[in-house]
């Protein structure tokens, strides 16, 4: 059991979350999109969402500024969610717009409004789940596709609330949060994408 709740913490760690929400997105929806564009976001995406972070997480890491790509100081979340917000702004910019992918447009700001949050929380010392966030966002977001295209989306939905619940209870097991900070978590993974949602449902 230790393992696998270990394996939850970095299966599902927020870095990968607006990737994962890209690639479902594209999955799932009925639009028509040409192949060569959907490669060519889903690598922007990638690129900004997983691997520059990671880079700048190494860098910070060499510096002595984090100890653990958990980022379990309240104090060493503030240079990457800064990034984080930073880069979700580039890709609002730069690689997605409202006419052609409103659902995922709209799904970046929920994520920059959430990321902002955190990061505004992290100046009086109050630490979110940055798991949570994430999976909390990309369950509302996988959510409201479902009303949105009319889809059954059941299994999969079913299989992110067991995974949300498998990785809350690993950060309690390991003590990395306290229950507060979880549902602190889903709430702000949750509330933006619903709000946001409401420009395209």
């Amino acid at each position: 059991m230790n393992f696998l709740l270990k394996i939850a913490s970095y299966l599902f760690h927020p870095v990968w979350m607006p990737f994962a929400g890209t690639l479902l997105y594209f999955l799932i929806s009925p639009r028509f999109f040409p192949l060569p564009v959907v490669k060519a976001k889903i690598l922007a995406i990638a690129i900004m969402t997983f691997f520059i972070p990671i880079v700048f997480y190494l860098m910070l890491k060499t510096l002595g500024k984090t100890s653990s790509h958990f980022l379990s100081d309240v104090r060493e979340r503030k240079w990457p969610l800064m990034l984080s917000a930073f880069l979700d702004l580039l890709i609002l910019k730069f690689v997605l717009d409202t006419f052609d992918y409103p659902e995922l447009y709209f799904f970046f700001l929920g994520i920059f409004l959430s990321t902002m949050t955190a990061l505004l929380l992290v100046f009086f010392k109050i630490k979110a789940s940055l798991h949570m966030i994430g999976l909390g966002g990309i369950l509302a977001f996988l959510i409201l596709l479902s009303f949105h295209f009319n889809l059954n989306l059941i299994f999969t939905i079913s299989f992110l609330i067991a995974v949300t619940g498998l990785t809350a209870t690993s950060r309690l097991h390991y003590k990395v949060h306290t229950s507060t900070e979880l549902v602190l978590g889903i709430l702000l993974g949750i509330v933006p994408q619903i709000a946001m949602a409401l420009a395209w449902l």
